[in-house]
């Protein structure tokens, strides 16, 4: 997919993915947006750093997500 220049991150999924992610999402009270942003910086933190197989990588803090978002 080409990137443009906007802070837009479009990507196509199957319709039926997409709903059972939004639902899961509106369940656990996060949006697409925040879910992604979580993600993605917890993927951005992790990638630059060694992993030692005894260490157990956290991942991302949903329930300040879900604070912040209110």
């Amino acid at each position: 997919m080409p990137k443009g220049s906007s802070g837009r991150i479009v990507i196509e999924v199957e319709p039926d993915f997409k709903d059972e992610l939004y639902t899961v999402l509106e369940k656990e009270g996060l949006n697409m947006k925040s879910w992604f942003i979580a993600n993605a910086q917890f993927f951005l933190q992790n990638r630059s750093q060694l992993s030692l197989n005894f260490v157990r990588e956290e991942e991302p803090n949903y329930k300040n997500i879900r604070d912040n978002n209110n």
